[in-house]
């Protein structure tokens, strides 16, 4: 008799259980289509935490007078492709012996043009620039030389 009451409470908590589990999922899973549903906008997009009203000490002074003569945020686009062999042709064509080593290309793309570059895209730029023969490595692997090619 009480294994009997003992397995009936056990499977009423186990049916409870479900159901309570069912429920959630149902829920859960309408929220999602309700924000799936929704525009996109630009504050959905920013990250929600808990907002803290600024203390009076820790507000910034408020300038009067001039305002600045851009007020438009600049938009970064992104660079159209094939534009890092490019770049790295006209360098070696404008290094004084026509060879430079991946650092000295680096420094003068950030001099020059203003562009910052990670060596691995410098060496991938190379390796195609290379294979149009367009430029050469040296014996050793660590120079490169321009050729020319066909562009």
């Amino acid at each position: 008799m009480a294994k009997t009451a003992l397995t009936q409470l056990q499977e009423q908590i186990e049916a409870i259980r479900r159901e309570a589990y069912a429920a959630g999922y149902a829920a859960a899973m309408q929220a999602i289509r309700e924000f799936a549903a929704r525009p996109a906008t630009p504050s959905a997009a920013a990250p929600r935490g808990r907002a803290r009203a600024p203390t009076p000490a820790a507000k910034p002074p408020v300038k009067r007078g001039r305002r600045a003569a851009t007020t438009v945020p600049s938009v970064r686009k992104r660079p159209q492709r094939g534009s890092n062999a490019r770049l790295i042709a006209e360098v070696l064509k404008a290094m004084p012996a026509g060879t430079a080593k991946p650092a000295e290309i680096r420094k003068a793309l950030q001099q020059d043009k203003g562009v910052s570059m990670a060596f691995t895209s410098i060496r991938h730029a190379l390796g195609q620039l290379a294979g149009r023969n367009e430029v050469a490595a040296s014996e050793d692997g660590k120079t490169w030389r321009y050729l020319g090619g066909a562009s």
